[in-house]
This record gives C-alpha cells, structure tokens and sequence, in this order.
C-alpha cells in the first residue's frame, strides 16, 4: 500500500482500517477489510470505520477506494452489525456522482458487503475474489443444483455474466496499479475536471486505417475497437465490462491529451444490436462519465435492439429507454460518429442529434433510416416479386440509406472522411472544452431502472 499520510479511527478495534494515502500522486481515502482479523467480518463499529472514511472522502472531495475481503456482518454482533453496515452503505451512497467510488475485491464479499459493491463506480476482483448475496449452500438448497463458490460468485462469473466486476487483476499489485490507471482518467470529484494525460500523438495525425478496417459487406463484421485505437491517443484504450455485454464497448481514452469516454456497438457480437444488458451496461457508462466531466464519444455501428420474447418479457422497454435517459440528462461535451448502420430506435438511443448531443459526424459509409433496404421493402412493396424486391431495395438503398438525407435535415452536422477523423474530434473536443449547461433545481429524477 503508498505510505499513510493520515489514519482514521486507529484506536478502534475490528478488521477496518482507513486511511489517507497517496496513489500514484494522487491522495485518497482507502479502506482496507483484513480477512485475518475474524475473517473480515464486519462489527458495528467496523461499520462505523467505513462510513467515516466516505464521509470524509465527501469533505474533502477526495476518491474513496476500499479493499473488500469480507465474510459479512459479524454474527456475535447481531443486528448491531446490520447497522453499521447499513450506515456504511448509506455514506457510500453521498459520496455517488461527487467523489470516484472504487472496490478492488481480493478475497469473499458476502451478503452486505457484497451489495456494496453495487454502489460503486467500479469494481476490480482478483483471482482470489469472490462475492454473492446468498452462498452456494444456500443456492443448492434453494434450487436443487449443486453450484461451486467460484462459479457463482467468482471474478470470471461477474466478468462475464453479471456485469458486477468492470476489471480483473492478475493479483493484487495489478489489482493496485489499476486502482491507479483508473483514477489517472477521472478528476478527484465532481468540482474538477479530469487531468490531462500527457501524449505525444499528433491531433491532426490522419486515420485512413479507420475506414480501411471497414468490410465491404455491409453485413461483415469488424472490430469496433480497432477502430477507436485508430482515433485515440497512441491507441491506448481502457475497456470497462469488456466481458459483459459484449455487443457495446464502454472505454476510456484520450484525443489530444483530454480523457474521453467511448461508448460504441461491437459488430462482432450479436451484430452490434443492443438488448438488456448492453443497454444497462451504456447507461450506466454514461452516467458515470456525465457525473465525472468525461466528454463522450459515441461510435454508432447498430442495426437496432434485439428482438425477442424473452428481451420483451425481461423489460427491453423500460432498459432501452435507460440510454436514452442517461444521453438525455447528460451535460458534458457529447459527439456521436456514425460507421455504418444505425437504424430505428437504436438511432435515438445512440446518443443522436435529438437527444441533444453537441456534434453528429458521419463517414460516407454510414445507413441512417427507419430500418434496411430489405426490411423497408418487405414491408412496403410485400406484393412484389423477389426479383422486384431486390430492384426496389437497391433503389431505397441509393436514395435513403446515406448520410446526406440525414444531414439535409440537421441530424447530422457533417459527413467526413475516415482519415480526418481524429482531427474532427480533438477539434470538437477543444471547442466544447468551456461547455456549461444550466441544471434545473430538482430533489432528483426518476431513472428507469
């Protein structure tokens, strides 16, 4: 750990200890739960050690960074220990959207301390992490179906299905210095804005590799990131959740020395279309940039949501509209670059014109309408021949399906080249850098959730 510059609590006994540190530069509250000290079970007064440490990140307008290794409330406390930890959760949640809120978990996280782990803006687990609400014997006798503790709650389970773990270290030095790459993104709280991070990387370099990577099939598939490395900074990319919900990637990166937030479709997997878990996994990226000043970028590749009873049934409806939510009350610089495809509702979603974004770009390969030739003509000439219907998609392709429609109406500002797309960016990024806008005085608003 960086050597401690302030503790907190130190006479008080239990398995937390909390501190001001300095990481990588930077000070910051760090919390530490010692599974050694009773299995990291957590008293009252262990509660209370937590709750004081986020109280004073709050103040002091520092990042709050804990290591959970937990078993959960101390039984021999009883319902004591259920109220230091709801106080804990409870400090946890001020510090939400005012100071950076990181858990790396390298050990269990049982019950109430698992449920932390959802108020964070990040979570790291190690090899050695695991955490559930309810454990496998619980699980097994509740279901029938014998399940292990690593494949219920370990690193790879929240990883992949989950979404809880938005990294994963190879051990807790990795875990440390991830800790530290993440914080060199985000400012201190909400009153700053992000550092600059120092590059070399020319802003006018150009990016024909871009539109190069692009199939020549407008059903091929690519890599997006491929892509965004093109256009960043020395094509260095930061992805959060990249195992979970694999159709949308959601990273950090910088344009000309200015972190940036990168929201884009994934045409590898399941053709780039969003459905439950990409919508969460966006919303919730946007959020978090809106919340840090972290400008966005999004790159749109989407033939729209993925159908389905079962998306349907689960709320396709109500986490849909959680992008557009988040993009709606967002205020901080907001530029949306169009691919390819980007159709129906997941043309609004993706952050476009109507949702308020500050610039749209689109290459000249991009497709914007309602849906695709073959739908639209399905639809609309169902009486005709296949052989009419290929001629009358062909038609609707050459006359709707390209960016200059779209930007005859004002939904796009420009059509650009692939290669210029770097210098497009950092252009708008520098203009934006003084963007304010006026909040409306409100206790809160209602996100879908």
């Amino acid at each position: 750990m960086p050597p401690t510059t302030l503790v907190l609590r130190a006479g008080v006994p239990g398995s937390v200890s909390a501190n001001v540190t300095d990481i990588d530069g930077r000070p910051a509250v760090v919390v530490v739960i010692d599974p050694e000290t009773k299995r990291g079970a957590l008293s009252e007064s262990d509660g209370h050690t937590i709750a004081a440490a986020a109280r004073l990140a709050l103040q002091e307008r520092l990042p709050l960074v804990a290591y959970v290794a937990s078993s959960g409330a101390d039984v021999g406390d009883g319902v004591a220990a259920l109220t230091g930890w709801g106080t804990a959760a409870r400090e946890i949640v001020r510090c939400s959207g005012v100071v950076p809120v990181i858990l790396v978990v390298n050990g269990p996280a049982v019950s109430g301390p698992a449920l932390l782990l959802g108020l964070a803006d990040a979570v790291i687990m190690t090899p050695d992490a695991y955490a559930f609400v309810s454990g496998p014997r619980m699980v097994t006798a509740f279901t029938g179906v014998p399940i292990t503790t690593t494949a219920l709650g370990g690193p790879g389970a929240h990883a992949r299905a989950s979404g809880v773990s938005t990294l994963t270290a190879a051990d807790d030095d990795d875990a440390r210095e991830l800790v530290a790459v993440l914080l060199s993104h985000l400012p201190s709280n909400l009153d700053e804005e992000p550092p600059r991070i120092p590059t070399d990387d020319p802003v006018d370099r150009l990016t024909p590799e871009a539109g190069d990577l692009m199939p020549s099939s407008v059903t091929g598939s690519y890599d997006v990131r491929a892509v965004i490395r093109s256009i960043v900074d020395d094509g260095e990319l930061l992805e959060l959740r990249s195992a979970w919900a694999a159709n949308i990637v959601t990273a950090l990166a910088s344009v000309g020395g200015r972190p940036v937030g990168i929201v884009a479709n994934q045409p590898q997997t399941l053709a780039g279309t969003l459905d439950i878990a990409a919508s969460q996994k966006g919303a919730r990226f946007v959020a978090f940039c809106d919340a840090f000043n972290i400008p966005l970028l999004t790159v749109v590749d989407t033939p729209g949501f993925s159908p389905g009873k079962d998306q349907e049934w689960r709320g396709m409806i109500r986490h849909g509209a959680q992008m557009a939510f988040a993009y709606a009350r967002a205020t901080v610089p907001r530029i949306s670059l169009t691919l390819r495809k980007s159709y129906g509702g997941a043309f609004i979603v993706m952050d476009s014109k109507t949702m308020g974004n500050d610039l749209a770009l689109a290459w000249p390969s991009a497709e914007i309408a309602v849906m695709g030739a073959k739908g639209a003509v399905e639809i609309l000439h169902r009486r005709a021949t296949p052989e009419e219907q290929i001629t009358l998609a062909a038609d609707y392709e050459e006359r709707l399906l390209n960016p200059y429609r779209a930007a005859e109406r004002g939904l796009l500002d420009a059509v650009i080249d692939p290669a210029d797309t770097r210098r497009e960016v950092a252009a708008a990024l520098e203009v934006l850098a003084t963007k304010r806008e006026h909040l409306v005085a409100r206790s809160h608003d209602n996100t879908p959730l």
